[in-house]
């Protein structure tokens, strides 16, 4: 199959917007396009003054630092980057813009990336050598069949996500209602503190909180089980699992995630389902999904043989807000949770039968989102199977 330069047909934006017309959903820096392939979130950050890069839609942002994170996202509507992010736009007719982002979108690409990337701490991409990566010249409807077709498992991929984001909102608005709220199902099925349930002053917690309820700590709901340094358990044989680091977390298992020997203690093996909690570096709360893995240290997993799921999941989740004003007074980049901190923490507890009765309400909402994510990791796995064979002529599309 014939190849052309990337270089020879798209070109970098150097159009400017101003940044009075930037906001959350439409700036585009290195933070917010997320790891492994996987699109952008909206900016915690959107500059006040000046101006930036303009990007339009169908352009192509790349982060141009440490680009084994493999962080790439085809824009969807027009705003602006930083300079740390190159924006690619295709200038040649011959070329759809969404086959061009999928060539990019390609393992060998980010391969190719490193492979001219300057410095070592933090490798940065040669904006003139990715300019010589090959990208496939075949006719604009072969290039329109192939973006139709990884276009769709993408767009399946997106829906899921939305869905995913309606039912974790979902299960944690019910979450608050009973146990933020307190307007839980009294004897009668009302709610309690709305209708007129006795609420008694709690001087911990410094509010009024349901009569006959308790205050304990983080500790007192759930344990928390450290991850593993997995260097000491290095594979020896062909039985391996891979390790589950803080990058695994935001981005799930990868060809750059590491290998350990199966045989580690059986409480550092993740499952999907298990709540993990990255400590330190990165403060993060979520259900693991990813597949089986070994847990890495400066991650905890959390368990419960007193509380459902459910429970202390959200217990946490409400929580890290807590712990990451604490990682900020301390004016620290990096956050670090110890036991000392959990012990300090200070939460309701409520009558175990009723954390158990949301659980029977909850627990459905949450396996359903399960359910969804291991869906797009094995449409993701999908994709990037067909790929490189879709680009290279190995496979083709009939209609």
């Amino acid at each position: 199959m014939n190849k052309v330069k990337l270089g020879d047909i798209t070109e970098y934006s150097n159009d400017r917007i101003s940044s009075s017309k930037l906001t959350v959903e439409n700036y585009v820096g290195t933070d917010n396009i997320r790891q492994n392939k996987t699109g952008k979130d909206n900016s915690q950050y959107v500059p006040t003054s000046g101006s930036t890069i303009a990007y339009k839609k169908g352009d192509i942002l790349i982060a141009n630092i440490r680009p084994y994170l493999k962080k790439i996202w085809f824009a969807n509507n027009n705003g602006g980057s930083s300079a740390d992010v190159s924006t690619i736009r295709v200038a040649n007719d011959k070329y759809l813009s969404e086959f061009v982002y999928y060539n990019l979108f390609q393992d060998s690409f980010f391969d190719y990336a490193m492979q001219g990337a300057k410095g070592s701490k933090m490798p940065r991409i040669d904006k003139q050598q990715i300019m010589n990566f090959p990208i496939a010249d075949i006719n604009i409807k072969s290039q329109t069949d192939i973006a139709k077709i990884l276009g769709n498992i993408d767009r399946k991929i997106s829906i899921n996500d939305h869905i995913n984001a309606e039912l974790e909102a979902m299960a944690k608005t019910l979450y608050d209602y009973w146990f933020v709220q307190f307007d839980f199902p009294d004897e009668t099925g009302k709610p309690y503190k709305t209708s007129g349930g006795k609420m008694v002053w709690n001087e911990e917690l410094k509010r009024d909180v349901p009569e006959g309820w308790g205050v304990g700590t983080l500790l007192d709901i759930a344990s928390y089980i450290n991850g593993l340094p997995c260097q000491k358990f290095r594979p020896k044989d062909c039985d391996m699992l891979r390790v589950i680091k803080i990058r695994e977390m935001h981005g799930g298992f990868s060809t750059e995630s590491e290998f350990v020997s199966v045989d580690v203690p059986q409480r550092a093996i993740i499952e999907n389902g298990d709540i993990l909690f990255s400590w330190s570096a990165s403060l993060e709360v979520m259900i693991w999904t990813g597949g089986r893995g070994v847990l890495n240290q400066h991650i905890f997993k959390v368990t419960s043989k007193r509380y459902p799921k459910s429970f202390y999941y959200f217990q946490l989740v409400n929580y890290l807000q807590h712990f990451k004003m604490m990682a900020e007074n301390r004016k620290t980049t990096m956050g670090h949770i110890t036991q000392e901190h959990l012990q300090q923490s200070r939460v309701i507890l409520p009558p175990e039968k009723l954390a158990l009765d949301l659980e029977r309400v909850i627990a459905p909402i949450l396996q359903k989102k399960i359910n969804n994510e291991i869906e797009n990791k094995k449409l993701a796995e999908l994709r990037d199977w067909l790929l490189p064979m879709l680009m290279n002529g190995q496979v083709k599309v009939t209609q």
